[in-house]
């Protein structure tokens, strides 16, 4: 049985009045991992922005 079979099994189990609280806990989770990309990428662009933002780079893109 893989997790996400094993995580719908005991979701099945739970009260219903803690499937709330559980949704909401796989929203943050969510969100959370979606917050870290976003940082990533921003970290990453300031970083590679001095090969991106090139006159080198756009004379050899121009013609294309």
């Amino acid at each position: 049985m893989n997790k996400k079979q094993l995580l719908a099994k005991e979701i099945e189990d739970i009260p219903e009045a803690i499937l709330e609280e559980v949704l909401d806990f796989v929203q943050f989770l969510k969100s959370k991992r979606n917050q870290e990309k976003l940082e990533t990428t921003l970290l990453s662009e300031s970083s590679l922005k001095k090969d991106w933002l090139s006159t080198e780079d756009d004379e050899a893109w121009e013609h294309l």
